[in-house]
Protein backbone atom coordinates (compact mmCIF):
# COMPACT_ATOMS: atom_id res chain seq x y z
CA UNK A 1 0.00 0.00 0.00
CA UNK A 2 1.68 3.46 -0.90
CA UNK A 3 2.12 5.76 1.69
CA UNK A 4 1.49 9.58 0.97
CA UNK A 5 1.40 12.51 3.51
CA UNK A 6 -0.33 15.33 2.69
CA UNK A 7 0.94 18.51 4.90
CA UNK A 8 -1.30 18.26 8.42
CA UNK A 9 -2.42 22.06 8.22
CA UNK A 10 -4.75 21.17 5.46
CA UNK A 11 -6.20 17.81 7.35
CA UNK A 12 -9.07 19.31 8.87
CA UNK A 13 -10.13 21.51 6.41
CA UNK A 14 -9.41 18.22 3.97
CA UNK A 15 -11.93 16.17 6.16
CA UNK A 16 -14.08 19.56 6.25
CA UNK A 17 -14.20 19.66 2.31
CA UNK A 18 -15.05 15.94 1.74
CA UNK A 19 -18.28 16.27 4.33
CA UNK A 20 -16.32 13.92 6.88
CA UNK A 21 -16.40 16.19 9.61
CA UNK A 22 -19.34 16.74 12.00
CA UNK A 23 -18.04 17.47 15.66
CA UNK A 24 -14.99 17.64 16.98
CA UNK A 25 -13.70 19.40 20.40
CA UNK A 26 -12.37 22.99 20.63
CA UNK A 27 -10.83 22.71 17.05
CA UNK A 28 -8.43 25.68 17.49
CA UNK A 29 -7.04 23.67 19.46
CA UNK A 30 -7.39 19.88 17.70
CA UNK A 31 -5.68 21.61 14.67
CA UNK A 32 -2.76 23.26 16.19
CA UNK A 33 -2.37 20.27 18.09
CA UNK A 34 -2.37 18.41 14.08
CA UNK A 35 0.39 20.83 13.49
CA UNK A 36 2.24 20.43 16.14
CA UNK A 37 4.34 17.26 16.66
CA UNK A 38 6.91 16.79 19.17
CA UNK A 39 10.21 15.66 17.74
CA UNK A 40 13.57 15.35 19.59
CA UNK A 41 14.80 18.82 18.27
CA UNK A 42 11.63 20.10 19.32
CA UNK A 43 7.78 21.27 17.90
CA UNK A 44 7.27 21.07 14.23
CA UNK A 45 5.11 23.37 13.26
CA UNK A 46 5.40 23.83 9.37
CA UNK A 47 3.38 22.68 6.98
CA UNK A 48 5.04 19.27 4.67
CA UNK A 49 5.41 15.53 5.82
CA UNK A 50 5.54 15.13 9.51
CA UNK A 51 8.51 13.75 11.22
CA UNK A 52 8.42 9.96 13.01
CA UNK A 53 4.49 9.16 13.28
CA UNK A 54 3.29 12.09 14.22
CA UNK A 55 -0.47 12.15 16.35
CA UNK A 56 -1.60 9.28 17.36
CA UNK A 57 -5.59 8.48 16.89
CA UNK A 58 -7.79 6.14 17.25
CA UNK A 59 -11.31 4.51 16.83
CA UNK A 60 -12.91 1.35 18.08
CA UNK A 61 -14.92 -1.29 16.68
CA UNK A 62 -18.14 -3.29 17.64
CA UNK A 63 -17.75 -6.81 17.06
CA UNK A 64 -20.90 -8.50 17.30
CA UNK A 65 -20.84 -10.16 13.75
CA UNK A 66 -18.21 -10.97 11.60
CA UNK A 67 -17.53 -8.60 9.26
CA UNK A 68 -18.82 -4.72 9.02
CA UNK A 69 -21.04 -2.79 6.68
CA UNK A 70 -20.23 -0.21 4.76
CA UNK A 71 -21.40 2.36 7.49
CA UNK A 72 -18.35 1.71 9.60
CA UNK A 73 -16.51 2.45 6.31
CA UNK A 74 -16.41 5.75 7.04
CA UNK A 75 -14.92 5.61 10.54
CA UNK A 76 -11.72 3.43 8.83
CA UNK A 77 -11.37 5.93 5.98
CA UNK A 78 -11.29 8.91 8.70
CA UNK A 79 -8.36 7.01 10.28
CA UNK A 80 -7.00 6.11 6.95
CA UNK A 81 -7.32 10.07 6.12
CA UNK A 82 -4.71 10.86 8.98
CA UNK A 83 -2.48 8.30 8.10
CA UNK A 84 -2.13 9.40 5.10
CA UNK A 85 -1.57 12.79 6.48
CA UNK A 86 1.39 12.01 8.67
CA UNK A 87 -0.08 10.37 11.54
CA UNK A 88 -0.50 7.17 13.31
CA UNK A 89 -4.02 5.39 13.47
CA UNK A 90 -4.97 2.82 16.15
CA UNK A 91 -7.78 0.17 15.64
CA UNK A 92 -9.83 -0.73 18.93
CA UNK A 93 -11.26 -4.53 18.60
CA UNK A 94 -14.29 -4.09 21.00
CA UNK A 95 -13.71 -7.88 22.66
CA UNK A 96 -13.97 -6.50 25.63
CA UNK A 97 -16.82 -3.99 25.00
CA UNK A 98 -18.53 -6.21 22.24
CA UNK A 99 -19.53 -8.26 25.44
CA UNK A 100 -21.56 -5.84 27.30
CA UNK A 101 -22.90 -3.94 23.90
CA UNK A 102 -23.36 -0.37 23.25
CA UNK A 103 -27.06 0.70 23.73
CA UNK A 104 -26.15 3.70 20.87
CA UNK A 105 -29.06 3.49 18.49
CA UNK A 106 -30.45 0.67 19.85
CA UNK A 107 -33.94 0.26 21.03
CA UNK A 108 -33.81 -2.89 23.20
CA UNK A 109 -31.32 -4.70 25.01
CA UNK A 110 -28.57 -6.33 23.22
CA UNK A 111 -28.37 -10.11 23.48
CA UNK A 112 -25.19 -10.95 25.11
CA UNK A 113 -22.77 -13.14 22.82
CA UNK A 114 -20.29 -15.50 24.25
CA UNK A 115 -16.86 -14.88 24.56
CA UNK A 116 -16.15 -17.31 21.51
CA UNK A 117 -18.04 -15.95 19.49
CA UNK A 118 -16.82 -12.00 19.97
CA UNK A 119 -13.17 -13.24 19.46
CA UNK A 120 -14.03 -15.12 16.11
CA UNK A 121 -15.79 -11.72 14.96
CA UNK A 122 -12.30 -9.62 15.95
CA UNK A 123 -10.22 -12.14 14.08
CA UNK A 124 -12.74 -12.10 10.77
CA UNK A 125 -12.84 -7.74 11.42
CA UNK A 126 -9.10 -7.80 10.87
CA UNK A 127 -8.96 -8.72 7.34
CA UNK A 128 -10.96 -5.56 6.86
CA UNK A 129 -8.68 -2.98 8.66
CA UNK A 130 -5.62 -4.81 7.06
CA UNK A 131 -6.74 -4.18 3.41
CA UNK A 132 -7.16 -0.09 3.94
CA UNK A 133 -4.74 0.40 6.67
CA UNK A 134 -0.88 0.37 5.99
CA UNK A 135 0.87 -1.97 9.07
CA UNK A 136 3.46 -2.31 7.44
CA UNK A 137 6.57 -2.53 10.36
CA UNK A 138 9.24 -0.17 8.84
CA UNK A 139 6.45 2.71 8.72
CA UNK A 140 7.49 5.16 11.14
CA UNK A 141 3.22 6.10 11.25
CA UNK A 142 2.26 2.04 10.77
CA UNK A 143 -1.38 0.97 11.57
CA UNK A 144 -1.92 -0.88 15.54
CA UNK A 145 -4.60 -2.92 15.99
CA UNK A 146 -5.63 -3.65 19.45
CA UNK A 147 -8.30 -5.31 21.62
CA UNK A 148 -9.49 -3.70 24.90
CA UNK A 149 -10.27 -7.08 26.28
CA UNK A 150 -6.50 -7.11 27.19
CA UNK A 151 -7.35 -4.49 29.63
CA UNK A 152 -10.55 -4.38 29.97
CA UNK A 153 -10.63 -8.33 31.45
CA UNK A 154 -7.60 -6.98 34.04
CA UNK A 155 -10.10 -4.53 35.27
CA UNK A 156 -11.56 -6.08 38.52
CA UNK A 157 -14.99 -4.73 39.11
CA UNK A 158 -14.20 -3.20 42.56
CA UNK A 159 -11.23 -1.64 40.48
CA UNK A 160 -13.61 0.20 38.11
CA UNK A 161 -15.88 1.43 41.09
CA UNK A 162 -13.26 2.79 42.87
CA UNK A 163 -11.04 4.07 40.24
CA UNK A 164 -13.01 4.59 37.47
CA UNK A 165 -16.71 4.99 38.03
CA UNK A 166 -16.28 7.59 41.18
CA UNK A 167 -15.45 10.62 37.94
CA UNK A 168 -18.68 9.59 36.36
CA UNK A 169 -22.17 11.81 37.39
CA UNK A 170 -24.80 9.45 36.91
CA UNK A 171 -26.95 12.35 36.83
CA UNK A 172 -24.85 13.04 33.46
CA UNK A 173 -25.08 9.88 32.35
CA UNK A 174 -28.55 9.30 32.45
CA UNK A 175 -28.93 13.20 30.29
CA UNK A 176 -27.49 10.81 26.93
CA UNK A 177 -29.53 10.79 24.29
CA UNK A 178 -28.50 6.63 24.02
CA UNK A 179 -29.57 6.18 27.94
CA UNK A 180 -32.22 8.78 28.51
CA UNK A 181 -34.37 7.41 25.01
CA UNK A 182 -34.59 4.34 26.71
CA UNK A 183 -34.78 5.36 30.60
CA UNK A 184 -38.07 6.94 28.50
CA UNK A 185 -39.69 3.69 27.46
CA UNK A 186 -41.00 1.65 30.24
CA UNK A 187 -41.78 -1.07 28.07
CA UNK A 188 -37.92 -1.69 27.17
CA UNK A 189 -35.68 0.20 29.77
CA UNK A 190 -32.21 -0.49 29.71
CA UNK A 191 -30.06 -2.97 32.26
CA UNK A 192 -27.23 -1.74 34.67
CA UNK A 193 -24.95 -3.50 32.38
CA UNK A 194 -25.63 -1.33 29.05
CA UNK A 195 -25.75 1.34 31.05
CA UNK A 196 -21.91 1.14 32.25
CA UNK A 197 -21.07 0.72 28.55
CA UNK A 198 -19.92 4.36 28.31
CA UNK A 199 -17.81 4.38 31.12
CA UNK A 200 -16.00 1.07 29.73
CA UNK A 201 -15.46 3.39 26.43
CA UNK A 202 -14.07 5.94 28.53
CA UNK A 203 -11.68 3.79 30.31
CA UNK A 204 -10.48 3.03 27.02
CA UNK A 205 -9.66 6.50 26.00
CA UNK A 206 -7.55 6.99 28.95
CA UNK A 207 -5.99 3.61 29.09
CA UNK A 208 -4.88 4.29 25.47
CA UNK A 209 -3.35 7.62 26.53
CA UNK A 210 -1.96 6.78 29.67
CA UNK A 211 -0.57 3.21 29.66
CA UNK A 212 0.69 3.82 25.51
CA UNK A 213 4.19 2.26 26.59
CA UNK A 214 2.90 -0.76 27.71
CA UNK A 215 0.67 -1.07 24.85
CA UNK A 216 3.45 -0.78 22.40
CA UNK A 217 2.27 2.57 20.88
CA UNK A 218 4.88 5.12 19.69
CA UNK A 219 3.64 7.95 21.92
CA UNK A 220 -0.15 8.67 23.94
CA UNK A 221 -3.29 8.49 21.98
CA UNK A 222 -4.20 12.54 21.91
CA UNK A 223 -7.53 11.65 19.44
CA UNK A 224 -10.48 9.89 19.17
CA UNK A 225 -12.47 9.26 16.00
CA UNK A 226 -16.08 7.78 15.16
CA UNK A 227 -19.29 8.46 14.00
CA UNK A 228 -21.45 11.27 15.31
CA UNK A 229 -23.76 8.75 17.24
CA UNK A 230 -21.06 8.07 19.54
CA UNK A 231 -20.40 11.67 20.14
CA UNK A 232 -21.42 11.40 24.25
CA UNK A 233 -19.29 8.07 24.91
CA UNK A 234 -16.44 9.80 23.26
CA UNK A 235 -16.89 13.64 25.44
CA UNK A 236 -16.89 10.83 28.51
CA UNK A 237 -13.54 9.80 27.82
CA UNK A 238 -12.10 13.37 27.37
CA UNK A 239 -13.26 14.33 31.09
CA UNK A 240 -12.19 10.77 32.35
CA UNK A 241 -8.81 11.77 31.03
CA UNK A 242 -8.95 15.25 32.58
CA UNK A 243 -10.21 14.16 35.96
CA UNK A 244 -7.84 11.43 36.54
CA UNK A 245 -4.67 13.85 35.15
CA UNK A 246 -5.90 16.20 37.92
CA UNK A 247 -6.01 13.76 40.51
CA UNK A 248 -2.23 12.56 39.38
CA UNK A 249 -1.19 16.86 39.41
CA UNK A 250 -2.46 16.94 42.95
CA UNK A 251 -0.07 13.66 43.60
CA UNK A 252 2.66 15.85 42.81
CA UNK A 253 3.16 12.95 39.83
CA UNK A 254 5.59 14.45 36.72
CA UNK A 255 2.78 14.46 33.96
CA UNK A 256 4.17 13.91 29.95
CA UNK A 257 3.38 17.59 28.27
CA UNK A 258 2.28 14.50 25.62
CA UNK A 259 -0.56 13.64 27.55
CA UNK A 260 -1.95 17.16 28.20
CA UNK A 261 -4.36 16.64 25.06
CA UNK A 262 -7.25 14.64 24.51
CA UNK A 263 -9.44 15.50 21.49
CA UNK A 264 -12.34 13.52 19.89
CA UNK A 265 -14.09 14.22 16.31
CA UNK A 266 -16.92 12.71 14.46
CA UNK A 267 -18.08 11.98 11.24
CA UNK A 268 -22.15 12.67 10.27
CA UNK A 269 -23.93 9.39 9.50
CA UNK A 270 -24.42 8.73 6.01
CA UNK A 271 -27.73 9.50 4.40
CA UNK A 272 -29.12 9.02 1.00
CA UNK A 273 -30.93 12.17 -0.65
CA UNK A 274 -34.30 11.03 -1.07
CA UNK A 275 -34.41 10.07 2.86
CA UNK A 276 -33.68 6.10 2.47
CA UNK A 277 -31.73 4.97 5.08
CA UNK A 278 -27.82 4.63 3.43
CA UNK A 279 -26.21 0.77 2.99
CA UNK A 280 -29.27 -1.51 2.46
CA UNK A 281 -29.63 -3.11 -1.43
CA UNK A 282 -32.33 -5.18 -2.23
CA UNK A 283 -30.38 -8.32 -0.34
CA UNK A 284 -29.80 -6.31 2.70
CA UNK A 285 -27.07 -5.14 4.74
CA UNK A 286 -23.67 -3.98 2.05
CA UNK A 287 -20.77 -5.62 4.20
CA UNK A 288 -17.30 -4.85 3.45
CA UNK A 289 -16.20 -9.07 3.32
CA UNK A 290 -16.96 -11.10 0.79
CA UNK A 291 -16.47 -14.93 1.09
CA UNK A 292 -13.39 -16.27 2.22
CA UNK A 293 -13.96 -19.40 0.15
CA UNK A 294 -16.24 -21.46 -0.69
CA UNK A 295 -16.62 -23.25 2.85
CA UNK A 296 -17.62 -19.53 3.72
CA UNK A 297 -21.73 -19.80 5.28
CA UNK A 298 -21.58 -16.59 6.98
CA UNK A 299 -24.64 -14.30 5.84
CA UNK A 300 -22.71 -11.44 6.62
CA UNK A 301 -20.87 -11.28 3.23
CA UNK A 302 -21.63 -9.17 -0.25
CA UNK A 303 -19.75 -9.98 -2.68
CA UNK A 304 -17.14 -7.88 -4.60
CA UNK A 305 -19.50 -8.15 -7.71
CA UNK A 306 -22.46 -7.20 -6.02
CA UNK A 307 -20.29 -4.49 -3.88
CA UNK A 308 -19.01 -2.98 -6.98
CA UNK A 309 -22.51 -2.71 -8.37
CA UNK A 310 -24.25 -1.24 -5.08
CA UNK A 311 -21.99 1.67 -5.99
CA UNK A 312 -22.51 1.78 -9.71
CA UNK A 313 -26.43 2.35 -9.05
CA UNK A 314 -25.56 5.23 -6.66
CA UNK A 315 -28.47 7.85 -7.44
CA UNK A 316 -27.15 10.70 -9.09
CA UNK A 317 -28.15 13.58 -6.16
CA UNK A 318 -25.89 11.58 -3.95
CA UNK A 319 -23.14 10.48 -6.17
CA UNK A 320 -20.85 13.54 -5.60
CA UNK A 321 -21.05 13.74 -1.64
CA UNK A 322 -20.07 9.95 -1.81
CA UNK A 323 -17.47 10.32 -4.37
CA UNK A 324 -16.29 12.94 -1.66
CA UNK A 325 -16.57 10.70 1.25
CA UNK A 326 -15.89 7.31 0.27
CA UNK A 327 -12.89 7.81 -1.78
CA UNK A 328 -9.55 9.37 -1.81
CA UNK A 329 -10.10 10.81 -5.11
CA UNK A 330 -8.44 14.81 -5.08
CA UNK A 331 -11.66 17.50 -4.81
CA UNK A 332 -11.23 18.90 -8.11
CA UNK A 333 -11.06 15.59 -9.51
CA UNK A 334 -14.36 15.21 -7.89
CA UNK A 335 -15.53 18.18 -9.43
CA UNK A 336 -14.76 17.50 -12.87
CA UNK A 337 -16.35 14.07 -12.52
CA UNK A 338 -19.39 16.12 -11.69
CA UNK A 339 -18.82 18.81 -14.29
CA UNK A 340 -19.07 15.69 -16.33
CA UNK A 341 -22.12 14.13 -15.58
CA UNK A 342 -23.92 17.11 -15.64
CA UNK A 343 -23.32 17.52 -18.95
CA UNK A 344 -23.85 13.75 -20.26
CA UNK A 345 -25.71 12.25 -17.08
CA UNK A 346 -26.64 8.51 -19.08
CA UNK A 347 -22.74 8.08 -19.37
CA UNK A 348 -23.12 7.78 -15.59
CA UNK A 349 -18.93 8.46 -15.63
CA UNK A 350 -19.51 9.35 -12.15
CA UNK A 351 -20.94 6.35 -10.70
CA UNK A 352 -18.23 4.32 -12.61
CA UNK A 353 -15.30 5.88 -11.08
CA UNK A 354 -17.00 5.89 -7.45
CA UNK A 355 -17.88 1.83 -7.93
CA UNK A 356 -13.97 1.40 -9.18
CA UNK A 357 -12.36 3.78 -6.00
CA UNK A 358 -14.44 2.62 -3.13
CA UNK A 359 -14.38 -1.70 -4.53
CA UNK A 360 -10.37 -0.76 -4.82
CA UNK A 361 -9.90 0.30 -1.77
CA UNK A 362 -11.97 -2.73 0.38
CA UNK A 363 -11.18 -5.23 -1.91
CA UNK A 364 -8.08 -4.75 -3.97
CA UNK A 365 -7.39 -4.41 -7.55
CA UNK A 366 -7.52 -8.53 -8.40
CA UNK A 367 -11.40 -8.45 -7.03
CA UNK A 368 -12.11 -5.15 -8.43
CA UNK A 369 -10.95 -6.38 -11.97
CA UNK A 370 -13.37 -9.80 -11.83
CA UNK A 371 -16.25 -7.25 -10.73
CA UNK A 372 -15.77 -5.07 -13.86
CA UNK A 373 -15.36 -8.20 -16.10
CA UNK A 374 -18.32 -9.67 -14.78
CA UNK A 375 -20.44 -6.21 -15.01
CA UNK A 376 -19.20 -5.90 -18.82
CA UNK A 377 -19.95 -9.14 -19.28
CA UNK A 378 -23.61 -8.86 -18.12
CA UNK A 379 -25.00 -5.76 -19.09
CA UNK A 380 -22.35 -4.66 -21.85
CA UNK A 381 -21.74 -0.96 -22.59
CA UNK A 382 -23.70 -0.10 -18.96
CA UNK A 383 -21.58 -1.55 -16.85
CA UNK A 384 -18.31 -1.11 -18.26
CA UNK A 385 -15.15 0.74 -16.97
CA UNK A 386 -14.24 4.25 -17.45
CA UNK A 387 -11.62 4.71 -19.61
CA UNK A 388 -8.13 3.53 -18.68
CA UNK A 389 -9.12 2.06 -15.73
CA UNK A 390 -7.40 -1.07 -14.62
CA UNK A 391 -9.64 -4.16 -15.07
CA UNK A 392 -11.03 -2.70 -17.97
CA UNK A 393 -13.16 -5.73 -19.89
CA UNK A 394 -14.17 -5.69 -23.51
CA UNK A 395 -17.75 -6.15 -24.74
CA UNK A 396 -16.37 -9.79 -26.61
CA UNK A 397 -14.92 -11.20 -23.47
CA UNK A 398 -16.21 -14.63 -21.90
CA UNK A 399 -19.80 -14.81 -20.04
CA UNK A 400 -18.69 -14.22 -16.60
CA UNK A 401 -21.83 -15.54 -14.15
CA UNK A 402 -21.66 -14.62 -10.48
CA UNK A 403 -22.54 -16.47 -7.67
CA UNK A 404 -24.97 -13.65 -6.14
CA UNK A 405 -27.42 -14.17 -8.97
CA UNK A 406 -26.67 -18.05 -9.72
CA UNK A 407 -28.05 -17.84 -5.59
CA UNK A 408 -30.90 -15.28 -5.72
CA UNK A 409 -32.43 -15.61 -9.00
CA UNK A 410 -35.39 -18.44 -9.51
CA UNK A 411 -34.34 -21.58 -11.25
CA UNK A 412 -35.92 -24.75 -12.76
CA UNK A 413 -34.78 -28.21 -13.48
CA UNK A 414 -34.57 -29.56 -17.04
CA UNK A 415 -33.01 -32.91 -18.81
CA UNK A 416 -29.76 -32.52 -19.68
CA UNK A 417 -30.27 -34.77 -22.94
CA UNK A 418 -32.56 -32.47 -24.52
CA UNK A 419 -29.77 -30.40 -25.37
CA UNK A 420 -28.13 -32.86 -27.67
CA UNK A 421 -28.12 -32.86 -31.33
CA UNK A 422 -30.38 -30.03 -32.69
CA UNK A 423 -31.63 -28.87 -28.49
CA UNK A 424 -34.77 -27.17 -27.71
CA UNK A 425 -36.34 -24.06 -29.23
CA UNK A 426 -35.33 -21.11 -26.79
CA UNK A 427 -39.41 -20.37 -27.00
CA UNK A 428 -39.96 -23.52 -25.70
CA UNK A 429 -37.71 -22.94 -22.54
CA UNK A 430 -38.69 -19.52 -22.03
CA UNK A 431 -42.58 -20.79 -20.91
CA UNK A 432 -41.78 -22.97 -18.45
CA UNK A 433 -39.61 -20.34 -16.43
CA UNK A 434 -40.37 -16.98 -14.48
CA UNK A 435 -39.85 -14.78 -17.61
CA UNK A 436 -42.83 -15.60 -19.58
CA UNK A 437 -46.32 -16.77 -18.83
CA UNK A 438 -46.79 -18.35 -21.94
CA UNK A 439 -45.35 -19.10 -25.72
CA UNK A 440 -46.98 -15.75 -27.06
CA UNK A 441 -45.44 -13.90 -24.36
CA UNK A 442 -42.30 -15.71 -25.13
CA UNK A 443 -42.28 -14.96 -28.74
CA UNK A 444 -43.66 -11.13 -28.17
CA UNK A 445 -40.01 -11.10 -25.71
CA UNK A 446 -38.21 -12.96 -28.34
CA UNK A 447 -39.51 -10.34 -31.17
CA UNK A 448 -38.88 -7.40 -28.93
CA UNK A 449 -35.07 -8.20 -28.59
CA UNK A 450 -35.80 -8.70 -24.40
CA UNK A 451 -34.39 -11.90 -23.73
CA UNK A 452 -30.47 -13.06 -23.51
CA UNK A 453 -29.07 -16.16 -22.95
CA UNK A 454 -25.61 -16.31 -21.22
CA UNK A 455 -25.20 -12.21 -21.53
CA UNK A 456 -26.26 -12.40 -25.36
CA UNK A 457 -29.21 -11.16 -26.87
CA UNK A 458 -31.03 -13.62 -28.59
CA UNK A 459 -32.66 -14.22 -31.81
CA UNK A 460 -36.62 -15.23 -32.11
CA UNK A 461 -35.28 -18.39 -33.66
CA UNK A 462 -32.90 -19.10 -31.61
CA UNK A 463 -32.00 -22.82 -29.79
CA UNK A 464 -30.52 -24.44 -26.65
CA UNK A 465 -27.74 -27.26 -27.06
CA UNK A 466 -25.12 -28.61 -25.24
CA UNK A 467 -23.02 -25.84 -26.72
CA UNK A 468 -25.28 -22.98 -25.05
CA UNK A 469 -23.95 -24.56 -21.06
CA UNK A 470 -22.15 -22.27 -19.44
CA UNK A 471 -18.34 -23.81 -18.42
CA UNK A 472 -18.37 -25.38 -15.32
CA UNK A 473 -16.58 -22.73 -13.30
CA UNK A 474 -19.12 -20.18 -13.97
CA UNK A 475 -20.85 -19.46 -10.56
CA UNK A 476 -19.14 -22.73 -9.21
CA UNK A 477 -21.31 -24.50 -10.89
CA UNK A 478 -21.74 -26.63 -13.91
CA UNK A 479 -25.12 -27.38 -16.69
CA UNK A 480 -26.24 -23.80 -15.91
CA UNK A 481 -27.81 -21.91 -18.46
CA UNK A 482 -28.51 -18.09 -17.97
CA UNK A 483 -31.55 -16.32 -19.21
CA UNK A 484 -32.54 -12.84 -18.64
CA UNK A 485 -35.13 -10.49 -19.65
CA UNK A 486 -34.36 -6.80 -19.88
CA UNK A 487 -31.68 -5.67 -17.58
CA UNK A 488 -31.92 -7.42 -14.52
CA UNK A 489 -34.50 -10.01 -14.71
CA UNK A 490 -32.87 -13.28 -14.42
CA UNK A 491 -33.74 -17.05 -14.31
CA UNK A 492 -31.39 -19.93 -14.28
CA UNK A 493 -32.19 -22.94 -16.02
CA UNK A 494 -30.32 -26.27 -14.13
CA UNK A 495 -29.74 -29.08 -16.98
CA UNK A 496 -28.99 -32.75 -15.67
CA UNK A 497 -29.19 -36.01 -16.95
CA UNK A 498 -31.94 -37.64 -15.29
Amino acid sequence: MQQTCAPSISLLASLKARGLLHQATDEPSLGEHLRSVRTGKGQHTEPGPLPGHGRVVYCGFDPTADSLTIGNLVPILLLRHFQLAGHTPVVIAGGGTGLIGDPSGKSAERQLRSRDEIDANVRAQSRIFERILDFSPALPNRAYLLNNADWLGQLSFLDALRDVGKHFSVNAMIQRDSVRDRLNNREQGISFTEFSYMILQSYDFLVLNRDYQSLGLPGPVTIQCGGSDQWGNMVGGIDLIRRVRAAESSDGSNLEPERQHAFCLTAPLVTKADGGKFGKSESGAIWLSGKADHADTSVNRTSPFAFYQFWLNTADADVGRYLRIFTFLPIDKIESLEAAHAAEPAKRAAQKQLAEAVTRIVHGEEELAKAMHATASLFGAKGGSSAGAVGTASHDAPFVLPEDIVAAAPSSQHDRALLEGTGLALVDVLASTTLAKSKTEARTLLAQNSISVNGHKAAADARLTLATLLPGDSGGQSGLIALRRGGKTWHITRWSST
